[in-house]
């Protein structure tokens, strides 16, 4: 597990499973000969994406940072659709760590979608629980309204499966929340109408955590946005003022989705300067 230390805090990649997704879709608009030369693409035009939830531990806090592709949740022709080819071992992850479920008493969900909060819930027996029945779980108030009434387009990604089990354990805000000193939720739209990024600051310290708005390494232009984005130009506006704020300070840009980098240091330029790298191994 690749571990990233931040002023204070410490973050560890857990396993939360993997999929691939049309990297058409990925890119929108960018034409293939271009994002193909920023990221691998197989036979079937799909790119890897991994859904890795982050282990952030601060002033005796443990938090995640989403939580992963769960277990047992998907059908075989959802994995066929979405190329799943390992589900989440999250709990295993922090058994690791010397950690139990019951110790998170955080999570930090930049939205709902199912590939970020199929984790949150699962199976015992028949039922769906809570799978971290000690942890608030923080998102923005339009996210959570959107999760339970989605619409004619949402309704494919929003699963009452996941919000259902922990319904009692959520807390939203509208714009901001600080969850511990320097370490903020800021509601920002573009992918979903609700979706939020976290900064985290400590002395000339610090890392975002972009979530969709940037999913990997090769989203770094801020006019490369996703098809699956709701309000794009949001999206668009969003990364570019999210990086004029985080490049100069030389902060962290931290990944979930991404299968090649955990987190990376940008220039001005949006050159990689430094970077942490995932462990790469093939798939049984």
């Amino acid at each position: 597990m690749e571990q990233l230390t931040v002023g204070r805090a410490t973050l560890t990649w857990l396993n939360g499973g993997v999929t691939h997704l049309d990297g058409g879709a990925m890119f929108g608009v960018v034409p293939k000969p271009l994002w193909s030369k920023m990221y691998p693409v197989n036979e079937k035009n799909q790119i890897e994406l991994r859904s890795d939830v982050i282990l952030l531990e601060v002033d005796d806090r443990k938090i995640l940072i989403e939580s992963g592709l769960g277990k047992d949740k998907f059908t075989d022709k959802q994995k066929r659709n979405f190329g799943l080819l390992e589900e989440s071992s999250v709990e295993e992850s922090l058994a690791e760590k010397g950690l139990k479920p019951e110790d998170i008493d955080t999570i930090l969900m930049t939205h709902l979608h199912f590939d970020h909060a199929c984790g949150l819930s699962k199976h015992e027996g028949d039922t769906l629980v809570s799978a971290f029945p000690n942890a608030t779980i923080y998102t923005t108030e339009t996210e959570w309204h959107e999760m339970r009434h989605p619409n004619m387009r949402s309704k494919n990604t929003y699963w009452k499966e996941n919000w259902e089990p922990i319904q009692d354990q959520v807390k939203t805000f509208k714009e901001e929340v600080e969850i511990v000193p320097g370490l903020t939720m800021h509601h920002t739209g573009g992918h979903s109408d609700g979706h939020a990024v976290i900064k985290f600051r400590d002395g000339d310290e610090g890392f975002y955590h972009m979530a969709d708005i940037m999913p990997t390494h090769a989203h770094q232009n801020p006019l490369w946005v996703l098809a699956y984005d709701d309000y794009p130009v949001t999206s668009v506006h969003a990364k570019k003022d999210l990086q004029e704020e985080a490049i100069p300070s030389n902060y962290w840009f931290t990944f979930y989705h991404d299968a090649y980098y955990r987190a990376i240091k940008f220039d001005e330029d949006r050159k990689i300067v430094e970077e942490l790298k995932r462990e790469r191994y093939e798939y049984k």
